[in-house]
């Protein structure tokens, strides 16, 4: 054969190495992915270029359970024949797609029934442990037929080299070469029927039994037709191996197209020449076939290696989103949940993206794993802490909930309702508890509130009618009030202090007209004030100047009693002022009603603080009294 036969035989040589090595480290990688099942997600494997032998044989049978892919697997490992690596890889990958959506499912269910996330623990899997088993004998199996196949070889070689010295034998033997003839077929046979040899040895071993076949034939002296015969016996050969190269361009597996075509290079190269006129012709067409396949099979794998490129630009940028919501501030179980949403969305979006360089494939996923982990560990420790706080909250509210039930009974109808309002406000600065124990002592403590004050209502139902009158009253003299401030009359103070105290002895009036009722009067006695100039504390305490004379007269000690008196009195006032103004300080002013029962503390606080001064003036008043006396 000529020096572009040997260029070809050296170029095929080359791509099956090529295919072979990357196969190999393929096929590593993909056995070592094995090994990591604890993970969330098992790094990927590259997709191997290989086919099965038969292209028509599929492995992808449908699997539906755990138990099922064991088995196949247990009959691979204990069978007599060697298991096709493409089989074994899809039911590795079956396997644990399998095995991760039922551990997802058993933790979902887990987290459903009200589960403690940080305390889920994944449990060994039987089922993992036989696949695992499995998988090693099939390891090993496949590892002890790839050492026989090496030193089957490296057999095929010895032969082969034997088989290159008995024809070079020949070759230096020119008178003997019509004799050999027939030898040397059975010896081209046993060539052809040696199978492979040491990829590294296989051009130059091809190169010297192509060289000592050519010089062979070049001193034999047969007849014409014998030479004739075998040189159409190889056209024919040839003819067909340059035909079924170039159907396989229309083959639409191109990696089966490839390996399909080194077996044609195999057979090309061991049969024998054909004429010298038509071995330029036929090289030129069998090597413009091959060309098309091997520039298909390079442009396979470049395009390959340009989406794992793709994959990993798009997988690092998942990474730092992740870490980039890792790093956020999470002020509370909202801001966790909103993160947790958007990290098992970028999950679900990596799971989409295929394999990247077999370099960086499991290094980017350690990356994602890592950044998932450090949120994912951080949110198990914030919720670790709110489940904590939960109990105390829940302490603290069951302690109000006892109190309020010793309560419940009680008949004294202002203290008890002062001490309710005060627990129903404490009870609004705990914090969350957990929703389905939240409600139970909600209702409880609701409960307890509502026996009482509906106990209370019912006792106070009597009282309604007498507030009525007690408002018709009321306003009667608000009128008499609004005369006066027409009339104009010279007794008008007298009067106006006589309305004054007959109001003040009326008693309550309904709950919803007091409002209205007090700032009406209170209108129509500051507008009586403004134009009279007269103040009631100014009348009383000129009253009690005038009594002071009457009061020295009964004795010496009458005035230092009556200041005793005020004294108390004053003091009392004073702490009477200061409990009503932080009683102030809790009520909320959210509702109309939290609203009305401001004004009216405020109004008392207003009152005591008017009352107060009077009785200071009292007192400063006996002072006088007791000075000029002296």
């Amino acid at each position: 054969m000529d020096s572009q036969e040997n260029v070809l035989g050296q170029e095929a040589q080359l791509e099956e190495k090529k295919a072979e090595e990357t196969a190999v480290n393929e096929e590593q990688a993909a056995i070592e992915s094995a090994a990591i099942p604890e993970t969330p997600e098992t790094p990927e494997a590259p997709v191997t270029p290989e086919t099965p032998e038969n292209p028509e044989e599929s492995p992808a049978k449908t699997y539906t359970s755990k138990k099922e892919v064991v088995e196949r697997l247990r009959e691979l490992a204990h069978g007599e024949e060697t298991p096709g690596k493409e089989e074994v890889e899809y039911l590795k990958t079956v396997f644990y797609k399998l095995h991760f959506a039922e551990r997802e499912a058993a933790q979902k269910a887990y987290l459903e029934a009200g589960g403690d996330p940080d305390k889920y623990t994944i449990l060994p899997d039987e089922d993992e442990e036989h696949f695992k088993a499995e998988m090693g004998i099939i390891k090993e199996k496949r590892a002890k037929v790839f050492q026989e196949q090496e030193n089957e070889k490296q057999e095929n070689l010895k032969r082969k080299l034997d088989i290159i010295e008995k024809i070079k034998g020949m070759v230096t033997s020119p008178e003997e070469a019509n004799k050999s003839f027939q030898e040397f077929k059975k010896l081209q046979q046993e060539w052809k029927d040696i199978k492979a040899v040491p990829a590294e040895k296989a051009n130059e071993l091809w190169r010297s039994y192509q060289l000592y076949v050519e010089q062979f034939y070049d001193l034999l002296k047969l007849n014409s037709e014998a030479r004739e015969y075998d040189f159409k016996k190889n056209l024919e050969i040839k003819t067909r191996l340059c035909e079924a190269a170039e159907k396989l361009n229309d083959e639409k597996d191109i990696i089966s197209a490839f390996h399909q075509l080194q077996k044609l290079h195999q057979e090309f190269r061991e049969t024998g020449p054909v004429a010298k006129d038509l071995r330029e012709e036929v090289w030129a067409r069998f090597k413009a076939a091959s060309t098309v396949i091997n520039k298909k099979h390079q442009q396979h794998f470049d395009n390959l290696r340009s989406r794992e490129e793709e994959n990993l630009q798009k997988k690092t940028a998942l990474c730092e989103k992740v870490e980039a919501i890792a790093k956020e501030e999470n002020k509370g179980a909202a801001d966790w949940e909103k993160h947790t949403r958007e990290i098992i969305e970028i999950q679900a979006e990596w799971k989409t993206i295929g394999f990247a360089p077999q370099k960086m494939n499991v290094k980017i996923f350690e990356r994602f794993r890592a950044a998932c982990d450090d949120f994912f560990g951080r949110k198990a420790e914030f919720f670790k802490d709110m489940k904590s706080r939960f109990a105390e909250n829940a302490e603290k509210k069951r302690a109000l909930v006892e109190q309020a039930k010793a309560l419940q009974d009680s008949t004294e109808w202002k203290a008890t309702s002062d001490k309710f309002i005060a627990l129903q406000k404490e009870w609004k600065t705990i914090g969350m508890v957990p929703k389905k124990l939240g409600d139970q002592l909600w209702n409880e403590f609701l409960t307890a509130c509502n026996k009482f004050f509906e106990a209370r209502n019912s006792a106070n139902a009597g009282t309604r009618t007498a507030e009525r009158e007690n408002l018709a009253k009321k306003r009667d003299i608000i009128a008499q009030l609004k005369a006066l401030a027409e009339e104009g009359a010279d007794d008008v103070q007298e009067k106006v202090q006589q309305l004054v105290e007959q109001y003040q002895a009326v008693g309550h009036v309904p709950f919803k007209e007091k409002d209205k009722l007090f700032k009406e009067y209170h209108e129509v006695l500051d507008k009586l004030y403004k134009e009279l100039n007269v103040s009631i504390t100014r009348r009383r305490l000129d009253n009690f100047k005038s009594s002071l004379k009457n009061m020295a007269e009964r004795g010496a000690d009458a005035l230092d009693n009556e200041r005793s008196r005020l004294m108390r009195k004053y003091e009392a006032m004073k702490q009477e002022i200061q409990t009503y103004e932080n009683n102030l300080g809790f009520l909320n002013a959210s509702s109309k009603k939290g609203n009305s029962l401001i004004d009216e503390m405020n109004r008392k606080v207003q009152k005591l603080k008017d009352d107060c001064e009077l009785v200071r003036q009292k007192i400063k008043a006996i002072d006088q009294k007791n000075a000029e006396e002296e």
